[in-house]
Formats: structure tokens, C-alpha cells, sequence
């Protein structure tokens, strides 16, 4: 068998043809994935020459991604199993955990996910194999024909958001799941990387539910979606969960609410605040500490209005390159004769996006002397 030529952990290896990056890694079990040329890829893909290969690590951020990756995976094969009604979505790993998104179902309960973690359970208990299998269009389409939105996926080419952890990879693949007796149980669209088996799975919870829409659009159907963590060791996980406890004890929504400070009235809008009397003092208290310090450091105050006509942020450019994350315009001071033809044009007002504008205007309002 000829041998061919890698560079692994930095320094240049001599391996046989068809030697799998695990085997190149020294079949050192730490490692639940490589990194190839700057790609992650499964261990079992054989070394091609002149490959650049780095282990991963469970605990190092990649070797997390990949677990919850594939976490996300079982918790969609334990909800289609206690639901088989249920469609699947998407299910990326995210900051601290995953989620996964699913069509065709009823909000999930508390009590539902107490049942879809017993069922997990069994999955990882059962340590079922993870397998790569590259298929055609074609292929994919015939065995995900219930499946809707997967089929939406797998039209996809390089697909920039999340969905690039089903699709978007140089080839289309489905993942497997193979239990010990070598049968097929589950399987899922999915450009992978994955740990080896379901048994790899030491720490996970599911946190909490909530309803989305399919990709993030407003305009394509509702799915329930639940969010949940995995960590390498038991211990992680109870201190990740310990931090979470300790931060929603210490969060200014709660506490806020919970002291009289402020309140936030759903009639108002998400995020805005109204500020009770004992809140107005906290408020203005911290409003005039602000202000000493930055006279103490010599600056002067100056006030500008909080909407402008358009040309100002035509000139400042703010326009040109912001405004799709501006305030739509506010038309003012337009006229209309009888028949609604216009009288007087009236001018675009925007919210301002920031103060340096009207500040320069200050500047410009008489001659300076440096």
C-alpha cells in the first residue's frame, strides 16, 4: 500500500493510504474531530497528501460546537420518536448550548421536556454510531419526502446563516444514527461533523421552549423550538447552570420590577422602559454622577433635538451606509390642495442614530479661533 504524506500536530507523518484522521491522531480517544487544512471534518475521513491536521478536543470551543451539534441531533431523534407527527428543522449549536426547530407540533410543555430527556437518555445509553453518507440531490429528496422543510434545505448552496449546519458544505450529506446491531434507527440532513456515537454525551439539559419562525422569516410558518446545553463533564454543566442562577437573581428586569424601580408595558414596546418615582431617583442620581465626572474631566454640555430632516444624515453619510438599521422616516410639514395634489413638499424627519451631526453644526454656527 503506497504511503502519502501529512503534516499532523505541526510536524510532518508518514501514513498508509486510507489512514483516517483518527488513526493519523494516534487513535488518541481525546480527540472527537480534526481539523483539516483549517476545516472540521470527522475522524473517520481517510488523510489526503499534504493535509494540514490539528486534533480537536471535547473541551476546546470547536470540540463543544460539535457536541452540542450532535446533542441537538438525539433530542430530535427522542422528540420524533415520542412525536412522530413532528417535522424537522434546523438544530445549530449556539453560545453555551443548541436548539432545534420543529414543524407539525403543539407548544412543548415542561412536563414534555422531561419526557424528551428520558427518551435522550436511552439514546446515549444505547450508544448508537454516528455515519457520514454522501448523497446526490436526488437521493436526499426521496428519503426526506416528509420531510418539508429539509427539502427546502437541500436546494440550498452555501447557506450563510444557520442552516449551513444542515447544507452548504461541497457535498450533500445525511447523517445516520446505527445502533449496536448495525440497523439504522435515525437519520438527519446534515453537513456534520459529529462525534463518534451518542455515548460520547456526558452533560446536557433542555432549558427552555419557545415559538420561532422557519429560518427567521415572518413570513413562513411557526415552529416550536427548544433550546438546550451540553457540557463535557457533569461538573461544567452544574456550574454553568449555577451561573444562570446566580445572573437571574442579579437581572435588572427582575430586580427592577421587583423593587419598584421601572416596568416594561407590553402597550409600550419590547425593551422600553418606564421609570417609577423610586426609579426616577435612582435614575437621576446616577444621571448627575455622569455629569460631575465628565465636568470634572472638562466637557461642556450641549442639547440637540432628537429627530432631524434628512439632508443632515444625507451629508454625515449615516444614510448611505445605516439606514436599513434606522427609524423609518417621519414625513412632515407636506401641504395638499383640494383635489390631493401637493401643495407644499414636505421633508423626511429621522430619529437620530447619534449626536456628532448636530454637534458639528454647533461648531459650524460661528467662527472659531484655535
Amino acid at each position: 500500500m503506497s504511503a502519502i504524506t501529512a503534516v499532523v500536530a505541526g510536524s510532518a507523518k508518514s501514513v498508509a493510504a486510507g489512514t483516517s484522521y483518527f488513526e493519523a491522531l494516534g487513535s488518541d480517544k481525546k480527540y472527537l474531530a480534526a481539523k483539516v487544512n483549517g476545516q472540521i471534518k470527522d475522524l473517520v475521513l481517510p488523510v489526503q497528501p499534504e493535509d494540514q491536521i490539528e486534533g480537536i478536543e471535547i473541551t476546546s470551543e470547536d470540540g463543544l460546537a460539535i457536541l452540542r451539534h450532535s446533542t441537538a441531533h438525539v433530542m430530535a431523534q427522542a422528540v420524533q420518536q415520542i412525536y412522530p407527527e413532528a417535522r424537522l428543522g434546523i438544530g445549530p449549536p449556539i453560545t453555551d448550548g443548541f436548539y432545534y426547530d420543529f414543524g407539525n407540533v403543539e407548544p412543548f410543555t415542561p412536563e414534555s421536556l422531561e419526557v424528551i430527556e428520558k427518551k435522550m437518555r436511552e439514546i446515549i445509553n444505547a450508544q448508537q454510531r454516528f455515519v457520514r453518507r454522501v448523497v446526490t440531490e436526488a437521493q436526499a429528496q426521496l428519503e426526506l419526502q416528509n420531510e418539508p422543510f429539509k427539502l427546502e434545505l437541500v436546494t440550498i448552496k452555501g447557506a450563510p446563516t444557520d442552516d449551513i449546519m444542515e447544507v452548504g458544505g461541497a457535498e450533500l450529506t445525511i447523517y445516520d444514527n446505527i445502533d449496536r446491531n448495525g440497523n439504522l434507527v435515525w437519520c438527519d440532513l446534515c453537513r456534520g461533523p459529529h462525534i463518534a456515537h451518542t455515548g460520547m454525551i456526558k452533560a446536557f439539559k433542555l432549558m427552555k421552549t419557545s415559538a420561532a419562525y422557519w429560518r427567521g422569516n415572518e413570513k413562513n410558518p411557526s415552529v416550536q423550538r427548544i433550546y438546550g446545553t451540553a457540557w463535557a463533564t457533569k461538573e461544567e454543566l452544574n456550574d454553568y447552570l449555577t451561573r444562570l442562577a446566580e445572573a437571574e437573581k442579579r437581572d435588572h428586569r427582575k430586580l427592577g420590577v421587583e423593587l419598584d424601580l421601572y416596568s416594561f408595558p407590553d402597550e409600550i414596546g419590547s425593551g422600553l422602559a418606564v421609570f417609577h418615582p423610586k426609579g426616577g431617583i435612582i435614575r437621576r442620581a446616577m444621571e448627575d454622577y455622569s455629569r460631575s465626572r465628565h465636568e470634572a474631566a472638562d466637557y461642556e454640555f450641549v442639547y440637540s433635538p432628537h429627530i432631524t430632516k434628512s439632508n443632515l444624515f444625507e451629508t454625515s453619510g449615516h444614510l448611505q451606509w445605516y439606514a436599513d438599521g434606522m427609524y423609518p422616516p417621519m414625513r412632515v410639514d407636506e401641504e395638499r390642495n383640494e383635489d390631493g395634489s401637493i401643495k407644499r413638499a414636505g421633508a423626511d424627519y429621522y430619529l437620530k442614530p447619534m449626536n456628532c451631526p448636530f454637534h458639528n453644526l454647533i461648531y459650524r454656527s460661528r467662527g472659531r479661533s484655535y
